[in-house]
């Protein structure tokens, strides 16, 4: 658990935040999956230009989130570490959960009324 008092950790874990913030760049990590992937996967996987997934594969790489491998003539991406795949699996559960008990919070209020 993450002490509140840390602060270079409270800023590490925001910089980490506001990385994936970016939808494309979080679509990125979740189409990688487990395994290491080419450039072109992801491009396929995505939808995105190119130039657009090689620009956010820069900076989730100097975030310390991917790293490259060369095989060959191709670059490799790969998670640093998978856990956070499972990480964003929860938090996405979590939010899901969330929005149903607020929907149904505020359909019990309106029937209330």
């Amino acid at each position: 658990m993450i002490n509140h008092s840390d602060t270079n950790s409270i800023l590490d874990l925001a910089s980490v935040f506001k990385v994936l913030s970016e939808p494309n760049r979080l679509k990125i990590v979740l189409s990688m999956g487990l395994e290491c992937t080419p450039v072109s996967a992801i491009i396929a996987k995505t939808g995105l230009s190119q130039t657009n997934v090689s620009f956010h594969l820069r900076v989730l790489r100097e975030a310390g989130l991917v790293k490259g491998e060369r095989n060959g003539p191709f670059i490799f991406y790969c998670l640093y570490d998978t856990a956070l795949l499972d990480i964003l699996t929860g938090m996405t559960k979590w939010r899901e959960q969330t929005l149903a008990m607020q929907t149904a919070a505020a359909a019990q209020t309106i029937a209330s009324k």
